[in-house]
């Protein structure tokens, strides 16, 4: 048999590849598992006239469907949104714009991130759980009835943690169960969230402390902190739990997949994930130029961010360049050589990307504050929500006045050289070499530094080039059809 090397590049190119699809649900069954009845009721009680449908990959399959039994049941016009520019956790409220849509359905998995520009529904997958098995894995992981546990979950389960708890809660008198809230009174959801104002702040009763992160909420027994309690999580491994684990690192873990039906004690060593990151942190001091990745235009304060990380990195004496560029890959970002590393904006489960495979580090917001802002010093304390880093935010730790800023250099953990943590940079009027000198500071000691224009100027290419005014205005023609090796007018060769 032929291996894929030795085929010809035709073959390769046009071969088909079967791939394994999401089979389309019996027509039957759109209404209970898409809660099309209380979508028609949203949309109707509202009269919105033009409905943005947001569905992840997984759910594409049966968009069509559900488009078509909306629209035959109230007076509005749908679209739907595929293949969102960023994460589909995320409420693609740009793409809805553009269709000039009045609300947005969002179906599937939800970071449940604030939003402000449209209303907004959710509606959850509603996947199975087996609740017995899934009850006696519980007792298994935690034998002593008086353990202090949170129970948490994806929203797909939601549905069913109400059954969950009333089989565990009379054995277990200490157990708490989360429950989803989403800022903002234009969310909605049929049952399953709760709305809180924009700027309504979680009262804390006499007898306990009231915990709101990442669309749950949860409330702890008076002089018990969060760090003493487990944590059990009811889903599938990914970007929700990670999150979790990385924010509350001082507590256990277990899991419950209610695909496997396994239960576990999470084995991931989160301080042994403390360290990589902060390895980045270091990498990040160490950094002259920072690219600044917008990886959301829909999570509430992503433009405040911005701001608040260019005028650190600025007053940190480094420069930054904004790329915009959707779905991030090794490839884009292989672009930019010139960037020495690179911080994410984007909502807490897309924020840990994982870039062993990347040429430059990407890190957080969170992390590039540690390692511009002398005021905030590394600790346990990790933060994946980039607004709260924003004033008034919980972790919120202002910036050094600049006249109080001493300039005293440290060691890089890295290279071993000297480096100054508060380098006021200015680029020269003209940069004709890689390197020049510049004035550090008031000592009048010097650094040389490498700028990304200098680097973009030594390029052998630099991308195209405009020719403005030289390229003469010609009647569009009709072009090609077919793949590049073999166009239909060419014929095929023999």
């Amino acid at each position: 048999m032929a291996d894929a090397f030795s085929s010809s590049s035709e073959t390769v190119i046009q071969r088909v590849v079967d791939v394994t699809a999401k089979t389309n649900t019996p027509p039957d069954e759109l209404d209970d598992l898409y809660q099309i009845k209380e979508t028609c009721g949203f949309i109707r009680e509202r009269q919105f006239q033009r409905v943005a449908l947001q569905f992840p990959d997984e759910l594409l399959v049966d968009s069509i469907a559900v488009a078509r039994e909306i629209e035959r049941n109230v007076n509005a016009k749908t679209f739907i949104l595929g293949d969102t520019s960023y994460g589909s956790c995320c409420v693609d409220e740009v793409a809805a714009e553009h269709v000039g849509a009045d609300c947005i359905v969002h179906y599937g998995g939800s970071c449940l991130s604030p939003c402000r520009r449209l209303p907004v529904m959710y509606v959850f997958e509603r996947r199975p759980v087996d609740l017995e098995k899934c009850a006696a894995s519980f007792r298994e992981l935690y034998p002593d009835t008086q353990s202090h546990v949170i129970l948490l979950y994806d929203v797909n389960y939601v549905h069913a943690i109400s059954d969950l708890q009333t089989l565990l809660s009379a054995e277990y008198p200490n157990l708490v169960v989360s429950e989803l809230v989403v800022e903002g009174e234009q969310c909605y959801s049929h049952g399953w969230i709760r709305t809180l104002k924009d700027d309504a702040r979680l009262s804390e009763p006499d007898n306990n402390q009231v915990i709101c992160q990442f669309g749950r909420q949860f409330s702890l027994k008076r002089g018990l902190a969060v760090t003493e309690y487990s944590m059990f999580y009811v889903g599938q491994e990914g970007a929700a739990l990670r999150n979790f684990m990385m924010t509350w690192n001082h507590c256990s873990f277990c899991l419950f997949d209610p695909i496997t039906l396994v239960g576990r004690t999470e084995s991931v060593k989160i301080n042994r994930a403390l360290m990589k990151r902060y390895y980045a942190i270091e990498r990040a001091k160490d950094a002259s130029v920072v690219g600044i990745l917008v990886g959301t235009l829909g999570v509430a304060d992503y433009l405040t961010v911005i701001e608040q990380l260019k005028e650190t990195i600025h007053r940190a004496g480094k420069k930054s360049y904004m790329f915009a560029m959707g779905k991030l890959n090794v490839p884009k970002l292989a672009n930019f050589l010139e960037i020495d590393i690179f911080v994410l904006i984007a909502c807490p489960e897309n924020s840990l990307l994982d870039s062993s495979e990347f040429y430059r580090p990407v890190i957080t917001p969170f992390e590039m504050e540690v390692a511009c802002n002398k005021k905030r010093e590394w600790s346990q304390e990790y933060v994946t929500d980039f607004r709260q880093l924003l004033p008034g935010g919980q972790s919120h730790v202002p910036l050094a006045d600049q006249q109080e800023d001493s300039d005293e250099p440290d060691v890089s953990l890295i290279t071993g050289a000297l480096r100054s943590h508060n380098l006021l940079i200015s680029e020269p009027a003209e940069s004709t070499y890689s390197s020049s000198v510049v004035l550090r500071n008031q000592e009048m000691t010097v650094a040389t530094t490498n700028s990304a224009a200098s680097f973009l100027a030594e390029r052998s290419w630099r991308g195209l080039e405009q020719k403005l005014g030289e390229t003469p205005v010609v009647k569009a023609g009709k072009g090609r059809k077919g793949i590049a090796i073999a166009y239909e007018e060419e014929g095929t060769s023999s």
